[in-house]
């Protein structure tokens, strides 16, 4: 097994076509298809499912894949440092919920870098992506959050995807909407006083448990739900509808802008609030690039955890 054998299989996994790889990697096909039989034929397993409409990796292949990602991302990072040229591109991702504050974070670790040398990702998206996204390397760090209720199933989650939760910070819900909302001069919100609002969620996907909500509440009955999957349709929808969701109050007025407001959630009997524990996911046992330490280290400085 070769590093350029490893090369092969992650260009080819990331285009899904034998044909787009070896374009890609510069090679001709029938040169990819056999170097792809040989490293089958030397591990024993079968690494792609072949059909007309492309390849996916197999269960063995999906497996295979994360250590070929592991080895050879430590082989760029040595060739980075010690390598002549420099003209190879170093990485780095980072997949969260839908949070402002880890945006910004971002931006300000990317400020420090030259982008022209680095290439960079940031991913908004589902808490099951979330945790996919790390667990394969896609991203080195994931956003997310965990409350009583869902602690148990995340980090049951969290373990069998080879993951690690560190905690940032503890907040108490508040609600969050348009300024010019009916309740947004209230000193705090019950649950009653939203009763004939929309309440805003974020989309988690079809086959997802209430544990992979990113609101908290999220078993409550609510008599008006409207789902969305980005930051910016739901703060039209804030203007629009005179919706609301339920979030952690920490709120990046330079990203999202001054025409929204946070107000307390004040619990009641049957709605007991809820700490949202924040926090970040990395690899079990990984060591965090420079680029992760930077980006944890602005997350932390937006927080004013010490």
């Amino acid at each position: 097994m070769t590093l350029m054998q490893l090369r092969y299989m992650i260009a080819i996994s990331e285009t899904g076509s034998l044909n787009k790889a070896a374009d890609l990697l510069y090679i001709s096909q029938p040169s990819l298809t056999s170097a792809l039989k040989e490293l089958e034929n030397e591990l024993g397993i079968t690494i792609f499912n072949r059909t007309g409409k492309g390849v996916t990796l197999t269960n063995d292949g999906a497996e295979f894949l994360l250590y070929a990602k592991q080895i050879y991302g430590q082989y760029e990072e040595v060739l980075e440092k010690y390598g002549k040229g420099g003209n190879l591109k170093k990485k780095f991702g980072v997949s969260t919920q839908h949070y402002s504050f880890a945006v910004k974070a971002f931006v300000d670790m990317a400020k420090s870098y030259d982008m022209s040398v680095y290439e960079f990702a940031i991913r908004e998206t589902r808490t099951g992506e979330v945790i996919s996204d790390v667990s394969t390397l896609k991203s080195e760090i994931g956003v997310l959050y965990l409350s009583d209720f869902n602690r148990k199933s995340m980090m049951k989650l969290l373990r069998s995807a080879g993951l690690e939760f560190h905690h940032l910070i503890d907040c108490q819900a508040y609600v969050y909407l348009w300024k010019h909302h009916p309740l947004s001069k209230e000193p705090s919100i019950c649950f009653s006083q939203l009763e004939g609002y929309p309440c805003l969620s974020f989309e988690q996907g079809d086959n997802s448990s209430f544990y992979l909500a990113e609101e908290i509440l999220s078993t409550n009955e609510y008599s008006q739900v409207i789902r969305a999957n980005d930051r910016a349709t739901m703060l039209n929808l804030m203007v629009g509808l005179n919706g609301y969701t339920l979030c952690s109050g920490i709120i990046c007025e330079e990203l999202n802008g001054s025409d929204y407001v946070a107000v307390p959630f004040k619990d009641d009997e049957q709605n007991q609030n809820s700490v949202m524990e924040i926090g970040y996911i990395t690899r079990k046992n990984g060591i965090l690039s420079a680029m992760g330490e930077r980006y944890v280290s602005c997350i932390k400085k937006y927080l004013n955890i010490a």
